[in-house]
């Protein structure tokens, strides 16, 4: 464990340009900066989004962050990037550029899973696409750097997190660099920047140089080949650092009490005091010598050339993750290094309070007049009462960038959110979209011991099974949910954010609550897949769970009197998925009365170990050599589609792919009219290349009678639009 503090966020000293006070909305001309007084700014946002001052918006926060500090703070929003003029509108910053992509990665947002470009844009206004450049921290960056050659760059935002080191990139389909030297930016800063921006903020505004700023958490940056913070610093090669081996839970180092029991006897007492003393002092230099370590990746080029590598790399980056006990990572690109402090310390509730009770105005900018911005749409009426998520699942962005560690705020803080938005939303007719973060019940959950938390390596708190030592406690949120709609004018609340059953099928009271007044009539949970090879390579629970909520949920239901289903995301084309594995899954989709409208496909987002899998065809969850466990890959344009028309086994254009495929696997008895069956052998006129003006008689299947209650309605999210803000899984 490497014991560190923080320094609370309102504890600085605030800015002198605080006189000025609070901005109606952050300025995004020069106009706006003349009526508040302003001749410059201190810092100027740059995003690839609309501005919405919101929370759940990463400019608005962060702008109104630094305002608290006292800084004057302008945003310039969806840049023309073609050229640098659009970048000198505010000026040149005093202290620095922030720059960011948005709220998703820009690759992401413009792009579908089969490399398709997107034919809107949820954040922008009335979803005009093409609003924002490919890599488009890089290309801000490059320009802002164009407009103002001496201005001080830094990057940020989920794209420059995916980024920060060596990472394999899905659209160009090659190893890219690190984002520092593809934008030229001073700094990057990754995770949740709120302590690292207020920090670097008020050192630059005392006059620090920021290529001298190298200490902070959080913060990434170029250095020259070796470079060390002091002369005992210690670099260890990752190679020699990894035993490789299945990640495993680790015991409790502070843990003396059982050692003592299990050695009674006389004597036994002053042996083990002996033993502590020691043991203690043993620990106390390891943590030192942690401190003050960095670990060596392979290179850049190393990764590029070598898969088993790049795999290695992964594995490391991943288990140097936890902020109570990660040391600096280090990756050489040509002559010079990558450096990574260690990860951010988590706010602590009254920080959450703070960053999520400042003064937004709850809207769009008013340069947007009348337009809709479909993201503000879906999250207008929505509350984050947390961040981060310890589920671990491989093919997700958030642990690479808000961590596993649950970040949550007060009761008091959310329930007055509830009432701003009652009060002061335009619109609100006493519904409630959701509370929520990106998962729906890991509020307030935390490891029971903060010294075991800190010396933990596990990549997921309920994989392979739930830890004993996590606190799964559903209470906070049942008490949360029951002040919330018993608010004044408050008619509905209900849970948009997708919801993790195996946690809480440990609190039938919870899903009773949720069940009986939170349910819209459909809820949204994530099986993935119904077998082991890809669900090991996703780190999610079985089905047992699944049945098991279920049961609660069809059980509850029925008891409050209503109807409602349960809507299943899953895969398709997951590394470690065969086309085996998706006909065993859409053999218990038909059984289960499921008929999904849309389907979502893997996306490779970068430095996400499932990504890893798909790049290298190696598990960077086990020892990873030459010889070690490889992984199916589902590259090929053809077997993604019939990945994905096994999801939608109904639909007839899928059938003339899913019975040549059947025959070829030898499972022709899947094919007929019965119930027994997966498709018809008749093609209806005019689908999946059929003969016009021909078909059966033969028209109706069991698939096609309505769903019973509980088992789901026919239709879901079309997987190209983004998801709901604070419940989003890839890249957003």
């Amino acid at each position: 464990m490497i014991a560190v503090a923080a320094k609370p966020l309102t504890s600085y000293r605030k800015h002198w340009a605080q006189r000025f006070g609070i901005a109606p909305f952050l300025p995004m001309s020069r106009a706006e900066m003349g009526a508040l007084g302003w001749d410059e700014c201190d810092v100027i946002l740059v995003t690839g989004d609309a501005y919405i001052d919101h929370p759940s918006f990463g400019m608005a926060l962060v702008g109104r962050l630094l305002e608290a500090q006292g800084f004057r703070v302008g945003i310039i929003s969806q840049p023309d990037w073609q050229s640098p003029a659009d970048f000198r509108r505010l000026g040149m910053p005093k202290l620095f550029f922030g720059i960011t992509a948005g709220n998703m990665d820009s690759m992401v947002n413009r792009y579908t899973a089969d490399r398709k470009i997107r034919s809107d844009d949820a954040y922008t206004p009335n979803a005009e696409p093409n609003r924002r450049p490919d890599r488009a921290v890089v290309v801000y960056a490059q320009r802002a750097r164009e407009a103002f050659p001496a201005a001080n760059i830094v990057i940020g935002s989920i794209e420059a997190s995916l980024r920060r080191i060596a990472h394999y990139d899905y659209w160009s389909d090659k190893v890219r660099h690190s984002v520092l030297p593809d934008s030229k930016a001073d700094l990057l800063i990754f995770g949740n920047a709120e302590r690292a921006l207020v920090e670097l903020s008020h050192r630059l505004a005392r006059g620090e140089a920021i290529e001298a700023i190298r200490d902070l958490r959080g913060t990434a940056f170029m250095a020259p080949r070796g470079w060390k913070p002091a002369a005992e610093w210690a670099e260890v090669d990752s190679t020699v650092l990894d035993t490789p081996g299945a990640v495993q839970a680790h015991p409790d180092p502070y843990a003396m009490e059982p050692a003592r029991q299990q050695n009674p006897g006389v004597g036994a007492d002053a042996a083990a005091i002996v033993r502590v003393v020691s043991r203690t002092e043993r620990l106390a230099q390891h943590r030192q010598a942690r401190a003050h370590s960095v670990v060596r990746l392979p290179s850049y080029e190393q990764v590029r050339d070598d898969p088993v590598r790049y795999a290695h790399a992964s594995r490391v980056f991943h288990l140097e993750s936890n902020p109570g006990n990660a040391r600096a990572l280090v990756q050489g690109h040509g002559a010079r290094d990558v450096w990574l402090n260690p990860p951010p310390l988590p706010l602590t509730t009254e920080e959450m309070d703070h960053v999520f009770g400042l003064p937004y105005a709850r809207a769009p900018h008013p340069a947007y007049g009348d337009a809709k911005i479909p993201a503000w749409e879906m999250i207008r009426f929505s509350i984050n009462i947390m961040r981060g998520c310890f589920g671990g699942c491989t093919f997700c962005s958030i642990t690479e960038h808000e961590g596993r560690i649950i970040q949550s705020r007060s009761e008091n803080s959310i329930l007055h959110e509830i009432e701003q938005i009652r009060d002061k939303t335009i619109g609100f007719t006493g519904v409630i979209s959701d509370l929520g973060g990106p998962t729906a019940n890991m509020y307030r959950m935390a490891c029971k011991d903060p010294k075991i938390e800190s010396s933990c390596r596990r990549l997921s708190c309920v994989y392979p099974g739930i830890c004993e030592n996590l606190n799964t406690d559903h209470a906070p949120l049942i008490s949360l949910y029951r002040k919330a709609r018993a608010l004044p004018g408050i008619k509905k609340i209900l849970i948009g954010s997708g919801l993790r059953y195996d946690l809480a099928v440990r609190s039938p009271e919870y899903v009773r609550e949720l069940v009986s007044h939170h349910v819209g009539g459909y809820l949204k949970i994530a099986p993935e897949h119904t077998q082991e090879g890809p669900l090991s390579k996703m780190m999610k629970p079985g089905m047992g769970a699944y049945e098991r909520f279920k049961q609660m949920f069809d059980k509850f239901s029925k008891e409050a009197g209503k109807e409602q289903y349960l809507i299943p995301y899953f895969i398709a084309a997951h590394p470690g998925t065969t086309d085996e594995d998706m006909l065993e899954l859409a053999l218990w989709l038909k059984r289960s009365g499921f008929r999904l409208d849309q389907v979502q496909t893997f996306l490779p987002t970068p430095l996400a170990i499932a990504t890893a899998m798909w790049h290298t065809e190696k598990n960077p969850l086990r020892k990873v050599t030459t010889e070690s466990e490889n992984v199916a890959v589902v590259r090929s344009g053809r077997q993604r589609k019939l990945h994905k028309a096994f999801l939608r086994y109904h639909d007839p254009e899928n059938w003339p792919l899913l019975r040549e495929t059947l025959k070829a696997m030898g499972r022709s008895d899947l094919i007929g009219p019965g119930k027994r069956h997966l498709i018809p052998a008749w093609q209806p006129a005019g689908t999946g290349g059929g003969i016009p003006g021909r078909q059966s008689p033969i028209r109706r299947t069991a698939a096609a009678t309505p769903a019973k209650p509980g088992k789901g309605p026919p239709a879901r999210r079309h997987p190209d639009v983004p998801r709901h803000p604070l419940s989003r899984r890839k890249g957003g």
